[in-house]
């Protein structure tokens, strides 16, 4: 396993400075550049030429890409434009609001479908499955920006300003404006409440994919001789189930770990913003719309390395779930 692991790093390697040469090249081939949001039309030529020089653009791309390239590999992510700070403490700032969100939208993902598609299985073609399933369709069909939206306008502003619920979520934001006055348990609280909306438009379009799969894969599981045996011994469903049957069904639902991280992280940018959450993937839609290159840069090359790293956690899951699975 350790040989494998450290095999499977050294090939990540390649693979990251190829998604970073990629991404490097589309960013500054695009029309525009920093310099475009600054000037006015009062400025003077020789002005908005030094000015360009001072970011480096006035060198030809070949030039800045072995420059960036350069800095990249000794852990340098350049200077930003809009924040006036090295790129590495930006992402140092907002990376573990970003891990917060999806990490706890996974596992809402992950718990939620695996209980459902566990519970379709054993109710096959009941009036439960086929409500679970016109369910977990109807959000597997759904975008998650237009879910958060709808999220929003049902279990913010309505149930707080027309239906006056006595609970209801904050609509933006990580936390109230008097965090820092509040106890440990009234911030954990506070922390929870702000995470609600996000975290569940997230992980309900997932939770709906991981059902359908889980259902699939149990139906499969549950036919096989040795559990039959094992029912034929007395022992009782709930151990067939979650023992025997369910232990083999997840291998291939560890897939949709690997699958799924992308689509989380794409997912992220656009719920991220819609909620006003200060993470990597609002950053990058600003940094876009100011045409901060580095910022750019920076946090698209993170969220590579996070979907390389959640890809070998698949493969390493694989043979902690089936003790028959060895790397060699």
């Amino acid at each position: 396993m350790t040989r494998y692991l450290i095999r499977r790093t050294v090939l990540a390697i390649p693979l990251v400075l190829g998604i970073a040469t990629l991404l490097f090249f589309v960013i500054n081939l695009a029309p525009g550049d920093p310099t475009q949001l600054m000037i006015n039309p009062s400025m003077r030529a020789e002005v908005v030429e030094q000015m360009r020089a001072n970011f480096g653009l006035d060198q030809s791309l070949p030039v800045r890409y072995t420059k960036w390239l350069t800095a990249f590999v000794r852990g340098d992510l350049g200077y930003s434009y809009s924040y006036n700070q090295p790129v590495s403490q930006v992402i140092a700032q907002i990376l573990p609001n970003t891990l917060l969100l999806s990490g706890a939208a996974l596992v809402v993902a992950f718990v939620v479908g695996v209980l459902i598609g566990i519970v379709q299985a054993v109710r096959q073609y009941s009036l439960l499955d086929q409500a679970l399933s016109f369910v977990a369709l109807f959000f597997y069909s759904m975008p998650s920006f237009w879910l958060a939206l709808m999220m929003i306008l049902v279990f913010a502003l309505f149930a707080r300003n027309v239906w006056d619920w006595p609970i209801y979520f904050p609509p933006s934001g990580t936390r109230s404006v008097d965090f820092a006055q509040l106890g440990t348990w009234d911030q954990i609280v506070d922390r929870a409440r702000y995470m609600v909306l996000p975290v569940t438009s997230l992980a309900l379009v997932l939770a709906a994919g991981i059902a359908r799969y889980t259902r699939s894969s149990m139906l499969e599981v549950v036919r096989q001789d040795y559990v039959r045996t094992a029912r034929a011994k007395g022992l009782r469903e709930r151990t067939v189930i979650l023992k025997h049957a369910l232990r083999n069904a997840l291998i291939p639902v560890i897939t949709l770990f690997g699958l799924y991280l992308p689509v989380l992280f794409s997912g992220t940018v656009f719920i991220e913003y819609v909620f006003g959450w200060p993470g990597m993937g609002k950053t990058i839609i600003d940094a876009i719309s100011l045409r901060d290159y580095p910022v750019v840069m920076g946090t698209s090359v993170i969220f590579a390395c996070m979907v390389v790293v959640g890809n070998l956690i698949a493969d390493v899951l694989y043979a902690v779930v089936d003790p028959r699975i060895r790397y060699e």
